[in-house]
């Protein structure tokens, strides 16, 4: 069964809570509190709905407002892009200690704790990561390994779990273009956070996350800005309409920053 006391591996915690995850058995019984990730793209399931409404409740108290008062689009959107932040970031910091998943994974693989507020408890197979684990911790993060390549990993990932999380929001009316924008923007954030956390892993992180926002999925979905090369998104997550009149703050990388004008 999964081990709700078993601690993350401490390298990857040291990466940031994003990039921490527990294991379990592959194919092991579930016991409470842990949910299979996939629930949340299960038809007639009401998980992800709740998810969605808890995220616009949240939103909505931050502001003294009640929960109608913030557009579900925009609840939608933070919730979609908390949720593929969970699942980019141990991916991103496995490939910059160069120890990737054996394997792909799916939906169905991933265990999570539903909570809200930072990144809620996530784990991933023993099985499809201890190894790789162990390798890249042998190589100390900074070698080459026999694993396989991260665009490998950014495949594996994009059309499979990141997909998935993106068509599950197709009712809530948010664009794929936002959706996919999340995407990107939390490879970039997860390379950022992971550099800020281990400045020795600044170089694998980021190259990792540009491998990532190379696939044709995300191409299109950001700029690099002169003369820093600063990471902007194509389009804005949404969060800041959850103030009253729209006037929350941007984030970041938002597009918006150049003018509020487009998503």
């Amino acid at each position: 069964m999964t081990e709700p006391a078993a601690t993350p591996p401490p390298h990857l915690a040291a990466l940031g809570p994003f990039c921490a995850f527990e294991t379990h058995a592959e194919g092991s019984e579930l016991t409470p509190p842990w949910r299979k990730l996939s629930e949340l793209t299960e038809e007639g399931n009401d998980v992800l709905r709740e998810r969605v409404a808890s995220v616009r409740a949240s939103l909505a108290a931050n502001y003294g407002r009640p929960p109608e008062a913030v557009e579900q689009r925009v609840a939608a959107s933070v919730a979609h892009l908390g949720l593929v932040a969970r699942v980019i970031s141990p991916a991103l910091g496995l490939a910059a200690l160069h120890g990737l998943p054996s394997r792909p994974l799916a939906l169905g693989d991933l265990r999570w704790g539903s909570a809200l507020g930072g990144a809620f408890r996530l784990s991933l197979p023993r099985e499809a990561v201890t190894p790789a684990v162990a390798e890249g911790v042998r190589h100390g993060g900074g070698a080459d390994s026999d694993t396989r390549p991260v665009s490998a990993l950014a495949e594996d990932l994009l059309a499979g779990p990141v997909r998935d999380l993106v068509a599950a929001f197709a009712p809530f009316s948010v664009s794929p273009h936002i959706l996919w924008g999340n995407v990107a923007s939390a490879v970039n954030g997860a390379a950022t956070g992971i550099t800020a956390a281990a400045p020795s892993l600044a170089h694998p992180a980021r190259a990792a996350a540009l491998t990532f926002l190379q696939h044709p999925q995300l191409r299109n979905t950001h700029a690099r800005n002169p003369p820093n090369g600063r990471f902007t998104r194509r389009s804005c997550c949404l969060i800041y309409r959850a103030a009253p009149g729209g006037g929350g703050a941007l984030c970041g990388d938002c597009v918006l920053l150049r003018g509020r004008v487009g998503q």
